[in-house]
């Protein structure tokens, strides 16, 4: 018999890649607001009751809680939605999983973190800059109080599930980069770590099925920038010659990307490591993945 797994908020880059990699070994519900796919059904998990019926009748083995809100600047802009979204809706998810007697996974992420320092492990304590921030650690926090059991990651710059799904840096520049732009400008004080959603969902795996419950930094490996990482890019497109890549201050886009990042978000998978569960690439090494699977013939 295949254990079941509820995930909950599936729609989006990050829950592409948890389908792919779980539904050969488990029995899955996928569920969003936004249906986008045919193995996706309909559920807004703000819905309390809603979201505790369509699990309680599913009576899975593992709760997977997935979605989020995730634009910084949304976040600013619709405080109550985010928290509604990003922090009560978790609140349900733990009361759901323990009220089953099931563990909880739970997608925290690497902006908790205010930058002040320029690493950052699993032990380290998060200072939240902004709503984004704030409303996912509220979520890590009530999880990790209150689950019975449970698996939290932190992820970092997310790259997942190509053109349809990705809304972030990977996708932002392969659309410029296909629509011709020949000068690309990339920021040069913002640090982090790219985490690769296959790779992500793989570690998960390995997590739960080991049942190393607890709180872990996700992401891949090697430390680098949004300047490094575009660079990258660019070489790995062939395209060093064609695209010329300026650097500049996060001030340059302020009227765009006007919620606070930290300058550095870079995290080391240090439990990871320790457990002998870290499935994630070298970061440069999953770019050229990521690029190969989901963008042939996109340029």
């Amino acid at each position: 018999m295949k254990k079941k797994i509820y995930i909950a908020g599936c729609g989006g880059m990050l829950g592409e890649a948890f389908y792919a990699q779980f539904k050969d070994d488990y029995e899955l519900k996928c569920t969003d607001k936004d249906v986008n796919e045919t193995w996706l059904s309909f559920l807004d998990f703000r819905d309390f009751e809603a979201y505790k019926r369509d699990v309680t009748a599913f009576a899975p083995d593992y709760l997977f809680h997935l979605g989020a809100y995730t634009d910084l600047e949304f976040c600013e802009l619709n405080v109550d939605d985010t928290y509604n979204t990003n922090t009560l809706a978790v609140e349900n998810a733990v009361s759901l999983a323990n009220s089953l007697d099931i563990p909880l996974l739970y997608i925290s992420t690497a902006g908790i973190f205010d930058g002040k320092k320029d690493l950052y492990d699993d032990w380290d304590t998060p200072n939240p800059l902004g709503v984004y921030a704030r409303s996912k650690y509220m979520g890590e926090r009530f999880v990790v109080e209150n689950a019975q059991r449970y698996v939290v990651c932190r992820a970092g710059w997310m790259m997942g599930a190509g053109p349809a799904k990705d809304k972030k840096f990977i996708q932002k520049l392969m659309k410029q980069i296909k629509e011709g732009r020949k000068e690309l400008f990339i920021v040069n004080d913002k640090d982090g770590t790219p985490t690769y959603t296959h790779d992500f969902a793989k570690t998960v795996k390995e997590l739960i099925q080991k049942e190393y419950w607890g709180l872990y930094n996700c992401v891949c490996g090697g430390q680098t920038s949004r300047l490094e990482v575009a660079q990258e890019l660019v070489k790995l497109l062939g395209k060093e010659a064609d695209v010329r890549i300026t650097p500049v201050g996060s001030d340059h886009f302020k009227d765009v990307y006007f919620a606070e990042r930290p300058p550095s978000e870079r995290l080391l998978t240090k439990k990871l490591d320790l457990r002998g569960v870290n499935q994630m690439k070298e970061w440069r090494l999953a770019l050229a993945q990521y690029i190969t699977d989901y963008y042939a013939g996109y340029i």
